[in-house]
């Protein structure tokens, strides 16, 4: 983890190299995006990318992480997202701290998310 910590620069998060936006990841062939809500949270609003075939998404509650690691590809590109990037932020320390090579925080969370997903933008999308 020391290792991890010295990288995580000014230079690091002012070019912003932990997050990826939205629109990036339905770019990005092979993604994963890993859902750290609450089992409530993401029953109560489930994100499931069905129309996106580039991104398995899941849901692994934060606290259930060290448990389940092993279902987390690490040969994927790991989006993690949560509503404010709070608990993201700490799955992402830890996955790196983990070994995973490719890992980024959603930015914008929840909010960012659902202005993606809008029906003119999915449209765009799956026609492309």
């Amino acid at each position: 983890m020391e290792q991890i910590l010295k990288t995580l620069t000014l230079d690091f998060f002012g070019k912003g190299k932990h997050k990826i936006s939205p629109e990036k990841l339905f770019d990005i062939e092979n993604s994963f995006l890993l859902d750290v809500r609450s089992k409530e949270e993401a029953a109560s609003i489930s994100v499931k990318m069905e129309f996106h075939p580039n991104i398995e998404s899941k849901n692994i509650p934060i606290n259930e992480i060290p448990d389940r690691i092993d279902e987390i590809p690490k040969e994927k590109f790991i989006a993690v997202f949560c509503p404010a990037n709070v608990r993201a932020a700490i799955v992402y320390a830890y996955l790196l701290s983990k070994g995973f090579p490719n890992v980024q925080i959603l930015e914008g969370g929840y909010s960012a998310l659902t202005e993606a997903i809008k029906p003119g933008k999915v449209l765009k999308l799956l026609k492309s």
